[in-house]
């Protein structure tokens, strides 16, 4: 008899355990039209959605795929499938496009840093938001991949080079 009870806890505990909470919106006046762009997507957007795509792939130098890739290789891959051909070096992609002041740039815009001691890029990253003046950009870094992160975090300030526009927009 206690077998078959705790049996049937555990059977029901593991309908609770498996259950989702999803919050639903409330909001009445908000249809779903207005979340749904009125527009085709642009060359940029297209851009940055395959670069998002690869968001939490590993790391790999000299890697270009979603088994791993490298910061360049985000860049190069996210453009080469839009058949933009744009360097394989971040060194070299800053010799390509247009540069601008950082309070003109926008989504699909590129950003380089100099990580190292040497005197060269060596590291580019997609710009993805500029909302409220707050600069976002996908990259991929050795300790964490391709992730998203913040032109405001000390480390991207400090590494900051400039940026380029390499689509005229």
């Amino acid at each position: 008899m206690l077998k078959k009870i705790l049996l049937f806890l555990l059977i029901i505990m593991s309908f609770y355990s498996c259950g989702s909470y999803q919050k639903i919106n409330e909001n009445k006046n908000e249809s779903i039209d207005s979340k749904i762009p009125n527009k085709a997507p642009s060359l940029v957007d297209k851009i940055v959605w395959t670069a998002v795509s690869f968001k939490g792939t590993p790391y790999k130098y000299g890697s270009t795929n979603n088994k791993g890739m490298d910061c360049s290789g985000l860049i190069f891959t996210s453009f080469k499938k839009r058949k933009i051909l744009l360097p394989r070096s971040s060194r070299l992609m800053y010799t390509k496009g247009k540069h601008i002041k950082l309070n003109e740039a926008k989504r699909g815009d590129l950003l380089f840093f100099k990580t190292s001691r040497k005197k060269t890029v060596n590291h580019v990253g997609l710009i993805t938001s500029t909302e409220k003046g707050k600069i976002q950009f996908i990259h991929a870094t050795s300790s964490k991949g391709v992730l998203v992160s913040y032109l405001s975090e000390k480390y991207w300030k400090r590494a900051f080079v400039g940026a380029k526009r390499v689509i005229h927009q």
